[in-house]
Parts: C-alpha cells; structure tokens; sequence
C-alpha cells in the first residue's frame, strides 16, 4: 500500500511525504478520525516507506513485500486483547522497542483503538512516549481522542482525518462495485464516508437486507405484539450488525423528516425508496417521527452501555410502535 494507491486524505498524506523527504519524522503520530476511513492504510504506507530499500515504498523490495504481507520482523501491531489494551501488552511492545531494528532502519508500532488502552497500560505507553527510544515510531489509530490521557495527545503529532466526501464516495462506489448511481448514494450515505463499511459485509446489509429491515418494522401496528417480539429477537440474533441496522432505521425515519419539512429529494438516504417514503409519510407526523427518532436514539444509547440487547430492542419497537 503506497500513498499514491490511497484514495482522499491529501493533506495527511503531503504532509507525511514532506516529512519523509526532510528526514522530520517524529517519533509518535496520533492519526485521529472515525473508524473505517483509511488511518490505517495511511499508517502503513508511512511504514513501508520507512521501510523500503528505495526510502520510496517501491513494492517490488524484500521489505515492502514483507509489509504487504504483514510479516515484517520490525513492524508490531498492537490492538485490544479483549475490550481494552492491557499493561502486559504495553511491556511486550517496550521490550521489543527497547531492541535494535532487525532488517530496516526503524522500529515502528501501530496500535489500533488506543481510546481502548485500560489506565494501567496508559501511564505505561506515556513513559514510552516520554523516553523515545532511537529510530523507533509509534503511530497510535484512534477515533475516539479525547479518550485518551491528554499527557499521551500531547506527546504525538496530531494528524486528524476525514470521511470522503459524500459525491466522490459515491463516484467510486459506483465505478468499483459497479452500481448505478442511486445505488451507490445510497451506499455512501449509509457507509458514513467509511469504505471498511462500503467494501466490507455491510455492503450486502445496506444494498440488499434494509427493504425487508424496513418492511418489517413499517409493518408493526399498534396491536401486532407476536410481530413485535418477533422482529426484536431478529435483531438480538445478528448482533454484530445491530448498530448499523439502527443506523439504517434512524436514516429512513431521518428522510421522512426531512420530507414533513419540505426539503428536497437530493438530501435524502434512501433515494431508491421513494414511493415506500411518500407512503409511510402519510401516516405520520412530525411528533410521531421524532417520537420514534428518540426511540432509536435510546435504543443504541442502551447498546452502548452493554444492557441486556433483548429488553433494549424490545422496549425500543414498543416505543417506536406507540408513537
């Protein structure tokens, strides 16, 4: 991965060549911005470069084949081993940090998810932070910064990214995946601007299950408790899309809002939709959507303190269905 190949965040990636070129690098970096955009393969090109016989990132090189490969001996990737990053992983990483660089000129540690890191293990990353070994790079992903201690913020270089625009996410969506246009928006919009998103398994979530998500709920009624429980268990059971299908109804609800006002069709998520929008419109309110819209809210704000999905979901579609 070079930083020609990767597609947007032009500043991040100028300003890391210039750093490159000047022989500037700093020791610590903290690439911020959400999840999915490309941090990541940003931080990885910088390695590969660093690494490279050229000093170019080449790929044709033993060592930018080995960082492509993700087996090069001087590259350490450090993420959480379970919900946080422990002190005993820290120590690891010190310990192969504190040695001298088997195959290249630098040392280098990516650590993904550092808002994960527990107390312990972040006082003991500050020490390192605090007492850089020499030719030695620590390049910390996280999208959520203000997590971190501000001693560790303060002893990085702040890089912070952004989504991709909606219309050029949409353009290549459209040309990669090969989608019409309106397909492709709908993907964008839902993806938020992340391709780990766009690419990855919720690309079959967004383009293909969210009619029958949405057949489902729209077709609750006040009295329809058996669909109801039905649909609630539906949703526990694919827990590791739960939030995205959340998104997606927030998204549908969110249209119809925007509809009641009178805003136009291009601000609209789910553009392949229309007739289901001006449908559902007719029964609703903008009282009954923004009742459901803080259903929703609640719902995924439940999810996130790790409360009984079951009960969460199931507490959510009443309200939702009571609206």
């Amino acid at each position: 991965m070079t930083f020609a190949s990767i597609i947007g965040h032009d500043r991040q990636k100028n300003i890391l060549r210039r750093a490159l070129e000047n022989r500037r690098i700093a020791h610590a970096y903290l690439f911020e911005g959400p999840d999915g955009i490309g941090k990541r393969l940003v931080a990885l090109a910088l390695a590969r470069a660093l690494l490279c016989q050229s000093g170019q990132g080449c790929g044709d090189c033993g060592p930018c084949r080995k960082v492509d490969h993700n087996n090069h001996p001087d590259i350490h990737l450090l993420d959480a081993d379970g919900a946080t990053i422990k002190i005993d992983q820290v120590r690891a990483l010190q310990k192969e940090l504190s040695l001298r660089p088997l195959e290249g000129r630098y040392k280098i540690c990516l650590i993904d998810g550092a808002e994960q890191f527990n107390p312990a293990a972040a006082n003991a990353l500050l020490k390192t932070l605090e007492e850089p070994q020499p030719n030695t790079l620590i390049i910390l992903l996280s999208s959520q910064p203000e997590a971190l201690l501000s001693t560790i913020r303060s002893r990085c270089q702040r890089l912070p990214f952004q989504r991709l625009p909606k219309p050029r996410l949409t353009e290549i969506l459209a040309d990669r995946l090969e989608l019409s246009e309106t397909e492709a928006a709908v993907l964008a919009a839902l993806s938020d601007g992340s391709f780990k998103k766009a690419l990855g398994q919720n690309k079959e979530l967004y383009l293909e299950r969210r009619r029958e998500l949405l057949r489902s709920l729209l077709a609750l009624s006040p009295g329809s408790t058996i669909p109801l429980f039905k649909l609630a268990d539906e949703l526990v059971a694919d827990k590791d899309q739960l939030v995205e299908i959340l998104e997606i109804f927030q998204a549908f609800f969110r249209d119809l809002l925007l509809l009641k006002h009178g805003r136009p069709e291009t601000e609209l998520v789910n553009l392949d939709m229309k007739e289901t929008l001006y449908r559902q419109l007719k029964k609703e309110t903008a009282s009954t959507l923004l009742q459901k819209l803080q259903a929703l809210d609640a719902g995924r704000y439940h999810l996130q303190r790790n409360v009984n999905r079951q009960l969460a979901m199931e507490i959510m579609l009443m309200r939702m269905n009571a609206a």
